[in-house]
């Protein structure tokens, strides 16, 4: 994770009322993201599908569709690996797609966000996806990767101009202020604020632990898509966005939803959307899948963090080290019987953990690499610790038909956990970094 730099913001208090006047000229260097345009022509014309393996060289948000593994490169596309033997995956192919992030699957349709726009593939041969269309400008806040961060752009960028932002390139820039103040009194000389970008920590389908309709796609917990019914939520920031996808083309169901608390990831239970934020869990029902309700919130040290739930027990995690600005490294677990009032079960103390998943009451956590435990008693989990693998920086994982898909800092690592007594690893398709 690189160093941040924010530009310096400074205010001088100066005396006055005095006799003689004092001119200081101060310049000030600071560090700031500054955005990189490309035409929205250009931008719309650039997907194009490799029926090649192409590299894996960095890792995003993974999805798990009929012995598929799909992989985003953020910003720059999807890996399609064939995991038909997870003893020996195989990279067959990429999607480029500028300003990828997310992605989801359903009825051999991907859905993929491409900066502001909502693209969609026919996937009935993997190794040969089609483009069959797009939603144009449909995002109206969208995070751009910055490493292992985004950018939350600022609203006087316009999407749907002829140029949009691609990227951010980190500039150093120099201020000069001058200062005016005589000997007395004091006065308060202020000047235009700033716009400063805040960068937050990057970073559902259906349930990892659940056993999903063969029709939808399973993904981590870090996702900002999740399927639920005909339609396709998405969260960023603030905004929640939903589609409909029961017609051949999807439509954009309702005009964005303002749900508040820089929503980081989204998990779908029931009849109900849970939603990670730097302050805590929030729970949306959607038993009207058009008019998503309010359940509850509940709030934790400021963090950022996925949420997994089974059996109405939800497993939080919040992590150190990231823009959300705290040391706190914890697994929270939380009883969601009355998701109008979740209870607090119990906080466990973890080294700095990420995503997870949940399989008949077999928690996956990526921290210090990966951890398993029983989880079938929140109280007693960290007495029943069943496997611990370290040596990797783990990111999110998938627990599928006793396969655990876990994506890492330095490849794809896949365990069979048929055997809780015996989980060994299948295999790890490499990270190779350019």
């Amino acid at each position: 994770m690189k160093k941040l730099f924010f530009a310096i913001c400074a205010g001088i208090i100066l005396f006055s009322g005095c006799k003689d006047k004092v001119t200081e000229t101060v310049t000030y260097t600071y560090f700031v993201n500054e955005p990189i345009f490309m035409s929205a022509k250009e931008f719309r014309s650039s997907v194009s599908v490799t029926t090649r393996a192409v590299a894996i060289s960095d890792y995003g948000k993974i999805c798990f569709y009929e012995g598929y593994i799909y992989i985003s490169a953020p910003e720059k596309g999807i890996h399609i690996i064939d995991n038909r033997n997870p003893a020996n995956p195989q990279n067959i192919g990429f999607i480029e797609l500028l300003g990828n992030a997310d992605l989801a699957i359903r009825n051999d349709k991907l859905y993929a966000d491409m900066f502001m726009d909502l693209v969609w593939f026919d996937i009935k041969n993997p190794a040969a996806p089609a483009l069959e269309g797009r939603l144009e400008s449909v995002f109206k806040s969208l995070p751009i990767a910055f490493n292992d961060f985004q950018i939350d752009l600022p609203t006087s960028y316009n999407f749907s101009g002829e140029e949009i932002v691609v990227g951010w390139e980190l500039k150093e820039r120099d201020e000069t202020q001058t200062y005016t103040y005589v000997t007395g009194g004091w006065n308060l000389f202020g000047r235009k604020d700033r716009d400063i970008m805040y960068i937050n920590d990057q970073l559902k389908t259906n349930s990892p632990g659940s056993n999903p309709p063969s029709s939808n796609g399973v993904n981590g917990s870090m996702s900002r898509f999740v399927l639920y019914k005909d339609y396709l939520y998405s969260v960023i920031n603030n905004r929640m966005d939903i589609f409909d996808l029961s017609s051949e083309e999807p439509k954009k169901a309702v005009e964005g939803i303002h749900i508040g608390n820089e929503v980081e990831t989204i998990f779908n239970y029931k009849d109900n959307m849970f939603m990670g934020t730097p302050t805590g869990m929030v729970i949306y029902s959607v038993a009207n899948p058009l008019s998503p309700e309010y359940m509850s919130m509940v709030w934790h040290v400021y963090g950022c963090d996925p949420v997994v739930v089974e059996d109405d027990i939800a497993f939080v995690t919040i992590h150190s080290g990231n823009f959300c600005g705290q040391n706190s490294n914890e697994l929270l677990i939380y009883d969601v019987s009355d998701v109008k009032s979740p209870r607090h079960l119990v906080t466990y103390a973890m080294t700095k953990p990420k995503g997870l998943g949940i399989d008949n009451g077999t928690l996956f956590i990526c921290d210090d690499g990966l951890k398993i435990f029983d989880a079938t008693n929140p109280q007693t989990l960290m007495a029943n610790r069943l496997e611990h693998y370290s040596g990797m920086e783990g990111f999110d994982v998938i627990p599928f038909n006793n396969v655990l898909m876990m994506i890492a800092e330095d490849g794809l690592y896949q365990y069979d956990y048929s055997d809780l007594t015996e989980i060994s690893q299948l295999s790890k398709l490499p990270i190779i970094r350019e």
